[in-house]
């Protein structure tokens, strides 16, 4: 699983590499559009209720003792609450969106990869199919990661858990937000119950590559470029997992 995450991480920069050495820098634009628009109305949103539900959860505390440690710890359960769902929302809807200019895009990869020299176009029922099978992907992910994120705000509910919630809320996100970037390859091989097998065999790689995808969304404008070079790097790391024949995996 070690080396998996380390495999991860690092073909980001293999997938900078290619996709400067095959300029598909043309695949940035639209996901980079939707990325500030997303980021902006959701970023705001953060901004402006993280504090309204530190107070809320605050005035559901009955009693008069203990009422700044609770603040303090309501504050802070607030802000991860807000940010914790703003990224899950902020995520799925841009691995959804971007699925239609993704998987072209993955699929140039790989065909670079695999010595396959055919074209891809673009036509209107494959980016009906790919908007629907991210949605698919998106929905099973995201009450996962929605059931997974309850336990853990619970957990850090507790005062000594609050930060260790941060961190595991942020490796749950890492890990979905990985799997999405990886199945943009995989659907091309597998149907989506294969897809959920192979993510499960390979969770250090989605982990890491989901690591640095969260990473570039939190941070300056490497939100614009997360989506292509996710991707990218999910779809240098899946095809040397797969076998010859694309629909098995070693």
């Amino acid at each position: 699983m070690f080396t998996g995450f380390a495999n991860g991480i690092l073909s980001y920069i293999e997938a900078f590499r290619l996709i400067s050495k095959l300029r598909l820098w043309g695949y940035v634009l639209v996901p980079a559009l939707i990325s500030l628009l997303l980021g902006g109305l959701i970023g705001t949103s953060v901004w402006n209720f993280s504090d309204n539900v530190g107070g809320f959860l605050l005035h559901l505390y009955p009693f008069e003792w203990g009422q700044q440690i609770v603040s303090s710890v309501a504050a802070v359960f607030g802000g991860v609450l807000m940010a914790g769902s703003g990224l899950l929302i902020y995520k799925h809807a841009i691995l959804m969106l971007s699925a239609p200019f993704m998987s072209p895009l993955s699929e140039k990869v790989e065909n670079h990869l695999r010595g396959n020299t055919h074209s891809i176009k673009f036509s209107i029922p494959q980016i009906i199919s790919d908007l629907l099978r991210g949605a698919k992907i998106a929905l099973r992910n995201i009450t996962r990661e929605v059931f997974y994120m309850v336990l853990i705000l619970v957990l850090g509910l507790i005062p000594f858990f609050s930060p260790i919630s941060a961190i595991l809320l942020i490796l749950v996100q890492a890990f979905y937000a990985g799997f999405g970037n990886i199945d943009y390859t995989l659907e091309r091989h597998f149907n989506l119950r294969e897809s959920i097998q192979f993510v499960r065999a390979n969770r250090g790689l989605a982990l890491g590559n989901g690591l640095v995808f969260v990473g570039l969304l939190a941070i300056g404008i490497g939100f614009l470029v997360a989506p292509p070079l996710g991707a990218v790097a999910g779809t240098i790391e899946s095809v040397k997992r797969l076998g010859r024949s694309g629909n098995e995996f070693v």
